[in-house]
This record gives structure tokens, sequence and C-alpha cells, in this order.
């Protein structure tokens, strides 16, 4: 599946609008988690790895290529991966959407009870 890029199709998209694109590349198995492990300081593959429960090399080079290849990721001078400028700058973006879906999930806490109920939704 090739990188999702503004402006091209993209998964939900012909028109590959920039948040289109944005949305299909943060919603490939993964690449939140490897956002969020680099949102601090630069963490080689095996540490990344280890951080994301251990996911196949494969797959986690898989999506690193993917935000090297988007800006949003790079290798440093000593291999390891960090966030670049806009990486850093999608992380502030989400931050706010962290902490309400924080706040959701209080909110929310009693619903796991609820949903075993024979009413229908």
């Amino acid at each position: 599946m090739p990188t999702p890029r503004p402006g091209e199709r993209v998964r939900g998209s012909r028109t590959g609008r920039p948040i289109m694109a944005l949305l299909d590349l943060l919603g490939r198995r993964w690449v939140l988690r490897i956002v969020w492990e680099l949102r601090g300081d630069a963490l080689g593959f095996r540490a990344l790895q280890a951080r994301c429960g251990g996911m196949s090399p494969s797959v986690l080079a898989e999506r690193l290529r993917d935000l090297e290849n988007t800006g949003i990721a790079e290798q440093d001078e000593r291999a390891d991966y960090r966030l670049t400028g806009g990486g850093k700058e999608l992380i502030a973006a989400l931050l706010p959407i962290h902490a309400w879906a924080e706040a959701w999930a209080r909110r929310a806490s009693f619903r796991s009870a609820d949903c075993s109920s024979p009413r229908k939704h």
C-alpha cells in the first residue's frame, strides 16, 4: 500500500484532501503508537519495537518508512528515530484529543456494564 500523500487518492477520498491523507496515514496499524512513542527522545529501532509491544520488524520498518516519507519522523546521525518539526506539531495537535479521550474514558467508564444489557442501542 503506498504512503498516503495530500493530493493523491487515499482510503476514503478520491481527491486526496490533506486531512484525508493524514487520517489514512494515522489510521494504519501501529502508526499512532509509533508517533506517540517518539514524542520524547529519539529511539533506536529495537527500543522502539520494544515500546510498541514487540511488533514485527518488517511492520515497524514499513511504518517508519511511511513516517519518514511524509516528513513526520526521521533518523538522526546515530540512526535513531525521532519526530521532525512537523511530527512535533502533529503531537501538539493530538494532545487535546488525548486529553479529551482521557476525560471521555472517565465519563464512559460506567458504560462497559451497559453494553451487555439486552436493550437495543
